[in-house]
């Protein structure tokens, strides 16, 4: 099979595979160059999330007496462990999401480039935006090691969802970041879409303790960052593996695969056009 008939994803992974120095060399520059010129520089990276963290836990626990959550098997969790298992992934796919979306337009220099492979343009975005996270994830057992909460051996699955994540945000990034070139709109919608997302997503509130019918219930579990959210809380708190929940497993590898194709096919549609509209 000639190249030009390759799909694009085969087409992408192939030129994603000898650029791997490349990209890792551009997203460790861009963590660096993100807050350049601020007087605390790559602190904010880390000040503004640890900030957010604080002021949900705040107004559910304290304010609004969220108390505690209780596991799989009935034993509360303090709230603020309950919520941080769900704020840390959604960090890092939210700041992944939209700077992926925004990664043609950020670099239109490089995309001009004949020689540049600009698929790989969207993979930085993404491996930069996971410097962040594996600190978080770090700083999130820290917190469950003082609270005496150990998540033991299924803490391994938190590499799992995080793989989970990466893949599916890549996936979803080239179809945006391709669309964003001509539609520059679609940065701002994107992050609007993103603030009602997270209340879409059962990060702040427990889908188990509220009375929505079951068919809200079943729409709000198409949403994928649900698969990853729940998968972080099963790691840490309710001792589940992944692949005892099987349905959403399946739905979320299969919706994945399915993006990955549909965007890296539009990505390179689309390619030839980039250098001209920016």
């Amino acid at each position: 099979m000639s190249k030009s008939r390759k799909p694009a994803l085969f087409q992408i992974l192939g030129e994603l595979s000898g650029s791997r120095k490349l990209i890792g060399s551009l997203a460790k520059n861009d963590f660096k160059t993100k807050f350049a010129g601020s007087y605390l520089g790559r602190v904010w990276a880390f000040v503004q999330p640890v900030v957010t963290v604080f002021v949900y836990w705040f107004v559910f626990e304290k304010a609004l007496n969220a108390g505690t959550q209780s596991t799989k098997q009935g034993i509360p969790v303090p709230y603020v462990l309950w919520l941080v298992a769900g704020l840390v992934p959604w960090f890092y796919f939210s700041d992944a999401m939209s700077a992926g979306t925004s990664a043609l337009l950020e670099y239109d220099y490089l995309v001009k480039k004949v020689v540049f492979r600009i698929s790989a343009l969207p993979v930085v975005k993404v491996v930069s935006s996971l410097f962040v996270h594996a600190f978080f994830v770090c700083f999130m057992l820290g917190m469950y090691v003082v609270y005496g909460l150990f998540p033991g051996v299924y803490m391994v699955q938190l590499v799992y969802y995080s793989f989970c994540m990466f893949v599916f945000v890549l996936a979803v990034s080239y179809l945006t970041s391709a669309l964003a070139v001509f539609f520059r709109d679609l940065v701002q919608i994107i992050n609007i879409i993103l603030q009602v997302q997270i209340w879409a997503t059962p990060i702040m509130w427990n889908m188990e303790a509220v009375s929505f019918p079951p068919a809200v219930i079943v729409i709000l579990k198409f949403n994928p960052m649900y698969y990853i959210v729940c998968g972080y809380r099963d790691s840490l708190i309710n001792h589940i593996w992944f692949f005892q929940r099987p349905q959403l497993t399946l739905y979320f590898w299969c919706l994945t695969v399915f993006l990955l194709f549909a965007g890296t096919h539009v990505f390179r549609k689309l390619q030839p056009h980039f250098a001209d509209i920016l």
